[in-house]
C-alpha cells in the first residue's frame, strides 16, 4: 500500500489509471484483490507507516480516515492530522522515532494543545503500538468515535 500512496503522489500513476487497470483485467485472478487494495491507495499519506496503519484501521472495521487530514485553529493556522475522521473531530498522530527530540516535543505539544482548543480528540499511534497493541488503540479510536456520534455498521 505504501507503494501505491507513493505512485499517487508524485502523480507517477492516477487512480483512473489504477481502475482502468482492473477493468481491463477483469475475469482474471487477482484482479478483484487489487481492485480492492487500489481502492484503498491514498497519495496524501506522507509516510509508509501511516500508509499502514490507515489500512489496518479500514481492516479493523474503522470508517475511512482522511490522511493529512486538514484542520483550521482559532487562530487560523491550517494544520494536518496524519489520519483524521472530521465529520467526529477525531485525528490520529503516528508518532515516528523522530518525535522523541525535546524540541520535536515541545512542536508536538504546542500543536496538540492548539487541536484540543479547536475541540478536536487527538490520540497517538507508534511502532510499538502497532506491534505489540493493535487492538487496544483500535478500541481507544472506536471509543473516541463512539463519542462523537459514530456508530459502526457492525457490532
Amino acid at each position: 500500500m505504501a507503494i501505491l500512496d507513493g505512485l499517487l503522489a508524485i502523480d507517477a500513476i492516477s487512480a483512473e489509471q489504477l481502475t482502468r487497470y482492473c477493468d481491463d483485467r477483469s475475469g482474471q485472478r487477482g484482479h478483484l484483490r487489487a481492485r480492492a487494495a487500489f481502492a484503498l491507495a491514498d497519495g496524501r499519506s506522507q509516510s509508509p507507516p501511516e500508509s499502514r496503519l490507515r489500512v489496518r484501521l479500514a481492516g479493523a472495521g474503522l470508517p475511512p480516515a482522511t490522511p493529512q487530514c486538514p484542520v483550521t485553529v482559532e487562530s487560523g493556522v491550517p494544520l494536518h492530522l496524519d489520519l483524521g475522521w472530521p465529520e467526529y473531530r477525531v485525528g490520529l498522530e503516528y508518532d515516528g522515532q523522530w518525535h522523541a527530540s525535546a524540541d520535536q516535543l515541545h512542536r508536538d505539544r504546542r500543536r496538540l494543545n492548539l487541536l484540543l482548543g479547536a475541540g478536536w480528540i487527538v490520540l497517538h499511534a507508534t511502532s510499538e503500538r502497532l506491534r505489540r497493541d493493535f487492538g487496544g488503540l483500535t478500541r481507544e479510536i472506536r471509543t473516541a468515535l463512539y463519542s462523537r456520534g459514530w456508530r459502526s455498521r457492525s457490532p
